[in-house]
């Protein structure tokens, strides 16, 4: 049996570097958390046939909200995923087409004069690991191609839910992504 923290090898370079940080943050409030966690921000609206497509695998903020991949297709390389915000207080979005995406993302400084101060030092090894592993360098939000690609799997997450969830359910999903489906 492998000791590996998850399937997808991205995942598990970034395990090993949060890991050799020893408990330091280099991005506010992300964290791994176990891979593939029972996590239901449906509150039990959902069946476990799609339960079973998120893939819950990081805290995104210190307050509980947390990241999951979505499988929308089949694709058997579970790093190109799209990756959902699903918020402590309701937010939901798109946020990342895939995790690499993500892992710029987690790469932008912080707005917050004292996240940047208590972030610098694991930040900056964040950054080299970053470069060093993927040639990867901070989102500079200047990507309209990811801006489409996020637009898109923004409204077939919001298709996907409306096959299982309520009336009301499917709404607070709707208002939270800021999007309309058209209804059957």
């Amino acid at each position: 049996m492998s000791d590996a923290y998850s399937p997808i090898p991205e995942l598990n370079l970034l395990k090993e570097f949060q890991d050799g940080l020893g408990g330091q943050f280099f991005s506010p409030g992300f964290e791994l958390i176990e891979y593939d966690r029972g996590l239901d921000w449906f509150c039990g609206d959902a069946p476990d046939a799609y339960l079973d497509r998120l893939i819950p695998f990081a805290y995104a903020t210190s307050s509980g909200s947390y990241y999951a991949l979505w499988r929308c297709d089949d694709r058997t390389d579970l790093a190109t995923l799209p990756v959902i915000f699903f918020g402590d207080e309701g937010d939901l979005w798109v946020e990342a087409c895939d995790l690499r995406e993500l892992f710029r993302l987690l790469a932008v400084e912080p707005d917050d004069p004292e996240d940047r101060a208590r972030l610098a030092s694991a930040r900056q090894k964040y950054l080299g690991w970053l470069h060093q592993n993927f040639g990867l360098t901070p989102h500079d939000g200047s990507d309209g191609a990811e801006r489409e690609s996020l637009t898109e799997y923004t409204r077939r997450f919001a298709v996907w839910v409306s096959e299982f969830a309520s009336e009301d359910l499917l709404d607070d999903v709707l208002s939270a992504l800021d999007v309309e489906i058209p209804t059957p």
